[in-house]
């Protein structure tokens, strides 16, 4: 079986970040989302992974994915931006006649992908569909069910939905949907939906299984969903201090490689630190990951996410639900509000006087 993950989008939504870099390399947990999105179709046995890029995302996504462990990564270009069904349409030549997976690299689920995988592996229906109860149904693609679990009606974006079941941006599919996709054509939108595409399975007389999400499910569309995701992933992180610590306090669950110090500072967990951190007369505190090489002195951050190389000094108020770009700079200078929270893109400087 083999994976697509869809990464040629600009990622709007999670602007000024995105102004230089494209979503899935945005960080969370130490991480970009991408190597995320890889590490979740690796645990549900699926190594072969074709990515959607476009002109301008290719470089940054294959600097950011590398070389992973395991991964035969594939980058597919997709020259124009027209919708989901067009970026799996896209994948056509590279996924042949193999049953495979669509995963949107900006999500996130608890459990990860092999119990759909599983699933769709054993029974063979024509798609499998990862299923999500929201409040808001209008925002996304929405499936009707039979009273089982075999979906009759999907539609994207409606104004009356038909259910509060929310496709939750995991797909499973044969090659059927291939033949759909060509013979599409675009929305309102001006875009080719996929659930236009497997509305095109259902009619056609095809098995269209919803499986419900267990757990938590996340997407990571919008700054406070970063910091959502960055959260609900340091959940999991077991202690490993290795680097330098001095007249230090640590507790709670914290990462401290080797080539990172912490002198003078306290550090409640969960939170994790990249290489060459250093951390100097500092609070951090619960929720936060920092990138490597940043530097945060005289300084208090908690719930956050900072990237590489990024500067934070001398700020003597709390740092909090704040999203810091690579190389971004804060400083402080005279009195200011008790809590600050903040978006920055990279290689900004903000300076607090």
């Amino acid at each position: 079986m083999k994976a697509i993950i869809p990464a040629a989008g600009l990622g709007t939504r999670l602007r000024p970040l995105t102004f230089t870099r494209p979503k899935p390399v945005l960080r969370v947990a130490g991480q970009p989302i991408i190597w995320h999105a890889i590490q979740t179709l690796m645990a549900a046995g699926i190594h072969d992974i074709g990515i959607v890029v476009s002109d301008i995302t290719r470089g940054e996504i294959q600097h950011a994915v590398g070389a992973i462990d395991g991964a035969n990564v594939t980058l597919i270009n997709q020259h124009e931006q027209l919708g989901l069904g067009h970026a799996v349409l896209t994948a056509r030549e590279w996924v042949g006649d193999s049953e495979f997976c669509v995963y949107l690299g900006d999500n996130l689920f608890e459990f990860g992908a092999k119990p759909f995988v599983e699933r769709f592996m054993q029974e063979k229906p024509a798609a499998l569909i990862a299923l999500v109860e929201v409040e808001d149904p209008t925002a996304f693609g929405v499936a009707e069910l039979d009273g089982g679990d075999r979906i009759t009606r999907l539609v994207e974006k409606p104004r009356v939905p038909p259910s509060n079941l929310a496709v939750a941006g995991l797909y499973c599919f044969t090659p059927q949907i291939f033949d759909v996709l060509e013979h599409m054509s675009p929305s309102a939108r001006g875009e080719y939906e996929i659930t236009d595409g497997i509305q095109g399975l259902i009619d056609g007389g095809q098995p269209v299984l919803g499986q419900r999400v267990q757990g938590w499910w996340k997407d990571t569309g919008r700054p406070d969903d970063l910091l959502d995701a960055n959260r609900l992933l340091l959940e999991g992180l077991e202690t490993d201090i290795q680097g330098t610590v001095e007249k230090s306090r640590i507790s709670g669950r914290v990462v401290i490689p080797a080539s990172a110090r912490v002198t003078g500072s306290q550090i409640v967990g969960p939170v994790m630190l990249a290489e060459n951190v250093v951390i100097e007369y500092a609070y951090i505190g619960p929720f936060t990951s920092i990138g490597h090489g940043s530097v945060i002195r005289n300084a208090e951050v908690e719930h956050s996410v900072v990237d590489a190389e990024a500067v934070i000094e001398n700020t003597y108020r709390r740092l909090q639900d704040c999203l810091i770009g690579v190389r971004a700079q804060v400083r402080g200078g005279r009195e200011m509000p008790r809590t600050l929270k903040m978006i920055i893109s990279d290689a900004s400087i903000i300076e607090l006087v």
